[in-house]
């Protein structure tokens, strides 16, 4: 178990601290929901918990397998919906690999990606594509 505090600082602002670490960040509504968007609103920190997850459980895969994955890359596009209720309608994630596409593990790092625990908590109404980008294709 693993407990985060929230703080809620006013002005659609809060303060998280990670229990085990104290390591703390900071969360501000979007610009487009009455916010300042001045730094990561709740909705981004899905997007990038997917980004972080998928490479994290790929990096493990890589390890295990003596592959060094230093320098691949995830990028996450999040879409809110249009109509009520506001949600995460789409997560459009990108992975940039530093290997070749003819990588004889390739089938099990996206594998892994697919199998992290965010990707797997998603609400199945959300669209979650993943474009894997592997070194030297296009």
């Amino acid at each position: 178990m693993v407990q985060i505090s929230v703080r809620y600082d006013g002005r659609l602002r809060c303060t998280a601290e990670h229990g085990p670490s104290k390591s703390t960040l900071v969360t501000d509504a979007p610009v487009d929901n009455h916010g300042r968007g001045e730094a990561f609103s709740p909705t981004d920190l899905v997007a990038t918990a997917l980004g972080t997850c998928m490479l994290t459980i790929m990096g493990i895969h890589a390890e295990r397998h003596a592959i060094d994955l230093s320098g691949a890359r995830a990028t996450v596009e999040k879409v809110m919906s249009t109509a009520a209720p506001r949600r995460i309608a789409r997560l459009v994630t990108r992975i940039e690999l530093p290997l070749p596409p003819d990588h004889p593990h390739r089938g099990s790092l996206e594998a892994a990606a697919h199998a992290c625990p965010v990707h797997k908590s998603l609400h199945p109404e959300i669209d979650a594509p993943v474009e894997f980008v592997w070194k030297g294709s296009r």
